[in-house]
This record gives structure tokens, sequence and C-alpha cells, in this order.
């Protein structure tokens, strides 16, 4: 999303800009899991103090390349951005170099004693844990191996280039699964009387706030377009540009990934990691605003 445009706050609220958005970032997630399947498991870079003697580092590998890759971004700014999170804490981060951009508003503030949302260590732990030997050790991963005639490695040695692989998917997956804060910004905007009772009342109704933004249909959608997109992105094309057209059940042994790995992610994580940020948003969304704002909005009902 391009915030310094200049474009109203309106605009960018809109939830036909924020889904073109979401499905270019589709495209951008698709590709560089791609580009992480190139190289193996490499359990080794996910396990803390594996690489203490090498980098007189406590933690992992990958976190050593985090801390590094987002030092260097914090101080060009990136991270004043309204839909850029780190992962490392951003109080080990540098301060930016250059003059903070003017945004307009677009999420509200809560209260100073509530930390804004923050999912990346969930994202970071489900990625490590799931998507990672999964994407590298899926039976799309094996089959292309035997198709040709190589062993599925576990450890190839690339750390480096696998962990660069392996920030840029990270970084990908928080601005996708954070831009859930727009989503539901732009849906209370739009009704806010009907998320106000749920949210005041108490404990707030979560249940009744997930269903007020959750499309089924939509969702159902979501995941037909990602198959059909690991599909044509995966393939293979031969020495002239076009497509091999190879049945569905060779995908695997001929594809860059495969569909079940990209689908699946989506489908157990990323969805649902993305509706609780919604939901934990607007839970502290009316947080410092004033009665009569309140009273306001609800007086609107039914207009």
């Amino acid at each position: 999303m391009n915030f310094t445009s200049g474009a109203e706050a309106q605009e960018l609220l809109s939830l036909d800009v924020i889904r073109n958005q979401l499905i270019r970032l589709e495209d951008t997630i698709i590709f560089l899991l791609i580009e992480r399947a190139q190289f193996a498991y490499n359990e080794r870079i996910y396990k803390p103090g594996a690489f203490k003697d090498e980098i007189n580092f406590d933690g992992s590998w990958l976190e050593w390349f985090l801390l590094g890759i987002e030092s260097f971004h914090a101080q060009a700014r990136r991270y004043t951005s309204p839909d850029e999170y780190p992962f490392t804490p951003i109080e080990k981060l540098p301060k930016p170099i250059l003059k903070p951009q003017s945004y307009p508003p677009l999420l509200h503030q809560p209260a100073a004693s509530h930390p804004s949302v923050n999912a990346n260590s969930r994202i970071i732990d489900f990625y490590v844990k799931h998507i990672v030997p999964g994407l590298t050790g899926s039976p799309a991963a094996k089959a292309k191996a035997q198709a040709q005639g190589k062993e599925l490695l576990t450890d190839d040695g690339n750390y480096g280039s696998a962990a660069t692989r392996d920030v840029e998917v990270l970084q990908a997956l928080s601005r996708r699964i954070h831009f859930g804060m727009f989503v539901s910004e732009s849906k209370f905007l739009s009704a806010p009387h009907d998320f106000i009772p749920h949210i005041l009342s108490n404990p707030p109704n979560t249940e009744a706030l997930a269903g007020l933004i959750t499309k089924p249909a939509v969702e159902a959608k979501l995941l037909i377009r990602l198959a059909n997109k690991a599909r044509v992105y995966g393939c293979e094309m031969d020495a002239d540009g076009r497509v091999v057209e190879v049945p569905d059940e060779e995908m695997a042994a001929r594809g860059k990934i495969g569909i079940a790995e990209v689908v699946g992610m989506y489908k157990d994580w990323v969805i649902p990691l993305t509706k609780d940020v919604e939901v934990d948003y607007l839970i502290h969304r009316l947080d410092g605003v004033s009665q009569s704002q309140i009273d306001e909005w609800m007086a609107k009902k039914g207009e």
C-alpha cells in the first residue's frame, strides 16, 4: 500500500484497495516460497546457540540474520510505516537516520498501556515448526528430487541463502497478516454500531466480532485462487517458453513447490492468525475513544 501517495485515509481504507494489496502479497509469498524451496531444511539454522562459536550470539542463526537485516531497515525508517512490524524487539533496533514521513491516520492508536497488535512471534513459530519442514520435506519436494535422480537432502550447508529467503518470506507473511488491522478498521468504520456492543461486553464477545469480519465465501475463493497460482507459478517451461503441460498428479515431480503446501499454509495458519489479529485490534478499538463519540456512532444505528 502506497502510504505516501497523498491519498486520503478513506481511500486507503477502502476494502477494494486493501483486497488488491492482499492479492499482490499472495504472488509475493508464493514466489518467495519457491525460492526457499530450492534449499534443504537446514534445521541447524533454527536452533538457538548452534552457531555461537562463529557469531557469538545465543539465539539462532535466523534470529541473528533478522537482527542484522532489520537493523539496517530500521535505520532506513522501514518500521515507521503503518504496515511494517519487525521480528526483532524494536528497542534492540537503531533509530532511523532519515526524517520520518507523514502518514495519514489510518489505524486507531490504543491507550499507551496496551501495546500494538504484533503477531510476529506466532508467525515465526508456525513458519519454522510447520512451513519450512513441510516445504522442504513434502511429497512434492521428495518427488522432485526423485525425478532428478537425487536423494532429498535435509542439510545442504546453504545456511546464508536459506536464512536470506526465510527473512524475505517472514517479512511478507508479517505484512499480509498484520493487514488484518486495516480490514478491521475499514469494516468497523462502515458500521461501528454493529461492533460496539460486542467490544463493550464484559468480556468482549470475540466470537461475535470474528463473525462480523469473517466471509466464508471469500475465504473459499482465496484458497482456490492460491491453488491456481501455485500451479501456474510452480510449473516448468520448455526452451521456447511454453508451459510444460502435465497431469496434476505429476505436478509434484515437475513443479517447484507443492500446491498443498501453499493452500495448507493459508488455510491452517495465515487465515486463522489474520483473524486473531483482526479481533485483537477490534477489542481495543474503543480504548481512549470518548463516550460522546461512541454515542454518536450508536445513534446512527438503523439509518
